[in-house]
């Protein structure tokens, strides 16, 4: 048994996220841990919500709310909607949680005993009205090069052109609309990225195993133009965490806040104090998973993203724990994904355009999303989600070859033998061939599971599935029964046992239908296979069984156009 700590990238407070961002981190993880977990390793799966920033205010503020209170709302509702996707997070944390204010803090105080920050003046956007610096974000005004009046201070969402606030035509300010701005000097602390190059640049290449996407977003951060930069880590604001050196002061930084992106990724660490206390337990419960001068150097960490995540967390997140100078554990592999566009175009918050999380459980369970989203996972390039696509996914892989299975073997039984595994019978050739192909196909199951392989993953899964399909198709035991009910009873009881295979192996992507079967089956034990021929004979004759409800209803062409209809843009 092995130590696996597992991050998903934690999704941002303002709103609820559409189906690329949950495929791009949050499902693959849970996929990967709960293999894991089914194999008996030990582990530790953490994910947060990321509550700091200005779209957090801004998203406040249009909610009419204070922000406190907003953030504290999205979470549960994130919270919620992670369950019903059965996200099998051991805790769901917060990155305003007091453990991340501390850690952040902590972290900040052990840079600049390190000669890792330095405090650089800048000018920037100053609201008379407002009574505050204003963040590029907060200030809107007409695009130059397109002419669109709700520019924000960064970029133009209508032409995607980067702009700096001062390139706006008439701006104002996002929060109380003034006009009132003038451009004042302020202070800020700057993380010395550039002084880490050679030391990022040497981790990165002993990882040896990461996948390519994530090495050479990486590398081309480091070296592309000036390589890599300093950064700012501090902000104008009122929500986040506020600035201080470990436990101290820290003069000329009163009032300001550190920046997002400097206390989000510390929330992974934070999140495991937040899961101990939680649960009862003490400090020395967390250091083992993240310390590794206190038992985590045993562990294997892996992370899941997708690429607009890379650069901070192969570079700025392992710059502040490198920088620190203390044992803390960092990622072992970082498994990064493409981005899964829409029908044709791309998912997009701001216009509605695509499915989200929440109106995805309103239509269908989360079995029938998990299993298309994880079967098309964006990971060697991006993929696209057509209605066509899954409703041709849905029932042909789930519907007819392990729906469909589950359903005739049970229903055959009961109609010929009683609701109870029949005796009598023996396995000839056909039945060895098919043990022995199963091992074999398990062997490549795992194989890919372990290597993070997701869509060969599925497809390895569907091909056992469709494995027990033939053999079930081959023998024929509805016609067997005709003539040698003896045999038919052993073919019988072998596509009992055969179902309950399906439900052991397909937990990680189906959970619900995979207890939908044991259930039916009233089989309790859900181990992994340790040697096919004596999983596969585990029920045994005279075990009582029930039917089980439609496992998969399929899609049907009206249901297809009408949600495509539906989801086409401007969220309701």
């Amino acid at each position: 048994m092995a130590r696996h700590l597992i991050t998903s990238a934690i999704p941002y407070i303002n709103g609820i996220k559409h189906l690329g961002n949950l495929v791009g981190s949050q499902l693959p993880a849970d996929l990967y841990a709960r293999y894991l977990r089914a194999r008996g390793h030990e582990v530790l799966f953490l994910c947060a919500t990321d509550e700091h920033g200005t779209p957090a205010e801004l998203a406040a503020a249009k909610a009419g709310k204070p922000v406190a209170d907003y953030c504290a709302e999205m979470h549960a509702v994130q919270a919620e909607i992670a369950d019903g996707f059965r996200l099998s997070f051991d805790h769901f944390g917060r990155s305003s949680s007091p453990q991340n204010h501390a850690l952040t803090q902590h972290f900040a105080g052990r840079l600049a005993d390190a000669g890792l920050i330095r405090e650089v003046s800048e000018k920037q956007v100053y609201s008379n009205a407002d009574g505050r610096f204003l963040p590029d974000r907060y200030i809107e005004g007409t695009c130059p090069n397109c002419g669109y009046d709700r520019a924000r201070g960064d970029q133009c969402e209508n032409c995607t052109k980067q702009l700096d606030p001062t390139d706006l035509i008439e701006p104002r300010s996002a929060v109380s609309g003034s006009t009132d701005l003038e451009v004042r000097e302020t202070r800020h602390l700057f993380l010395c990225q550039s002084q880490m190059k050679d030391e990022l640049d040497a981790w990165i290449d002993s990882k040896s195993d990461w996948p390519v996407l994530t090495t050479s977003i990486a590398k081309k951060w480091l070296h592309d133009g000036d390589g890599l930069q300093d950064r700012g880590i501090t902000r104008d604001l009122n929500w986040g965490i506020p600035v201080r050196r470990g436990d101290a002061d820290w003069p000329g930084m009163e009032g300001k806040v550190f920046y997002v992106w400097f206390d989000a990724p510390i929330e992974y660490i934070a999140c495991a104090g937040e899961w101990a206390a939680a649960n009862g337990l003490d400090d020395a419960d967390w250091e083992r998973w993240w310390r590794t001068d206190k038992g985590a150097g045993d562990v294997r960490y892996t992370q899941f993203m997708g690429k607009d995540n890379v650069p901070f967390h192969t570079l700025s997140f392992p710059a502040t724990v490198l920088g620190s100078g203390e044992p803390w554990k960092l990622v072992d592999h970082l498994k990064s994904f493409n981005y899964l566009n829409y029908d044709g175009g791309q998912f997009s918050t701001s216009q509605g355009r695509g499915i989200f999380m929440d109106q995805a459980l309103e239509i269908l369970p989360a079995d029938y999303w998990r299993w298309w989203l994880l079967s098309h996972a964006p990971e060697n390039s991006d993929s696209e989600f057509t209605w066509e696509n899954f409703q041709q996914s849905v029932n042909k892989d789930l519907a007819d070859v392990l729906g469909n299975f589950v359903s005739r073997i049970t229903k055959f039984c009961r109609s010929k033998f009683g609701q109870e595994v029949p005796a009598g019978g023996t396995f000839g050739a056909d039945e060895e061939a098919l043990i022995s192909d199963l091992s074999e196909m398990l062997k490549r199951y795992e194989q890919a599971m372990e290597s993070m392989e997701v869509r060969k993953s599925a497809a390895e899964l569907r091909a056992i599935w469709a494995r027990g399909n033939e053999y079930l198709q081959s023998v024929a035991p509805w016609t067997e029964f005709k003539t040698d009910p003896e045999q038919a009873a052993a073919q019988t009881r072998l596509g009992l046992n055969l179902a309950r295979l399906f439900a052991v192996l397909s937990a990680p992507f189906v959970p619900d239908a995979s207890e939908k079967i044991l259930t039916a089956l009233r089989s309790e034990d859900n181990a992994w296979p340790d040697g096919m021929a004596e999983f596969l004979s585990a029920l045994r004759p005279g075990h009582d069984f029930d039917v089980p409800d439609v496992l998969f209803a399929k899609i049907s062409d009206e249901q297809s156009e009408e949600w495509q209809s539906r989801f086409g843009g401007t969220r309701v």
